[in-house]
């Protein structure tokens, strides 16, 4: 059975979308004031990290009765989001799952989605992300992610944390075979799947695909 931690966290409410993809025997973790927004949800996490200085004072009672705390100082190197998905990577999971609305802050949301590029989540066999309504998988070398979505979806193919290697695209309109990215190129950008599934494979480096929840 795949064992699957979901870290929630941002600044905004979940989106429907994203609460739906979560599966139901998933662990949930909350990120500070990420909890907020799970509980908005109908979600419970069991348990909450952080450094706790954005979580109401409301969700943060709730905790100390229903969830188990781990509070971190301020004064610290990490963001929340890192170590919440390090607290999930230290539970063994087949999948870690990071779930979050829009944000208010684009350094906050990029650095989020780059701390599913650590270097210890290489051997954790999924790593996906839903931001808002959009789905994103983080694949790191070597290794591969299939997508089952339907033809026509419109798909991104980047290298969001340093160069990549031996990236090949296979079931797409625009198919890539053995190809060196750089980092943050548009080379991968706007990509249709054309027969499903998609297969998106690295040999080297770190890929982030992302699937826009809106669609052309």
């Amino acid at each position: 059975m795949t064992k699957t931690v979901v870290v929630i966290t941002g600044a905004s409410p979940l989106t429907a979308r994203a609460v739906a993809a979560i599966p139901a025997a998933a662990t949930l973790v909350a990120a500070d004031g990420g909890l907020d927004h799970a509980l908005a949800a109908g979600l419970s996490p069991s348990v909450l990290v952080g450094d706790l200085d954005s979580v109401t004072a409301a969700s943060l009672a709730w905790a100390s009765e229903h969830t188990t705390v781990v509070r971190h100082p301020v004064n610290k190197d990490a963001t929340d989001t890192e170590l919440a998905i390090a607290h999930a990577a230290a539970l063994g999971p087949d999948e870690i799952l990071l779930v979050a609305g829009h944000g208010d802050r684009l350094d906050h949301a990029v650095a989020a989605l780059g701390a599913l590029g650590a270097p210890e989540l290489a051997g954790i066999a999924r790593l996906a992300a839903w931001w808002g309504d959009d789905e994103l998988r983080i694949v790191h070398g070597p290794g591969s992610c299939p997508l089952d979505h339907a033809a026509g979806t419109t798909f991104s193919v980047l290298a969001m944390h340093g160069p990549c290697t031996g990236v090949t695209v296979t079931g797409a309109r625009w198919p890539l075979t053995d190809h060196d990215l750089g980092p943050l190129v548009g080379l991968g950008v706007s990509n249709q799947v054309l027969d499903p599934p998609v297969t998106v494979a690295v040999a080297t480096g770190i890929l982030t695909v992302a699937i826009p929840g809106a669609q052309p």
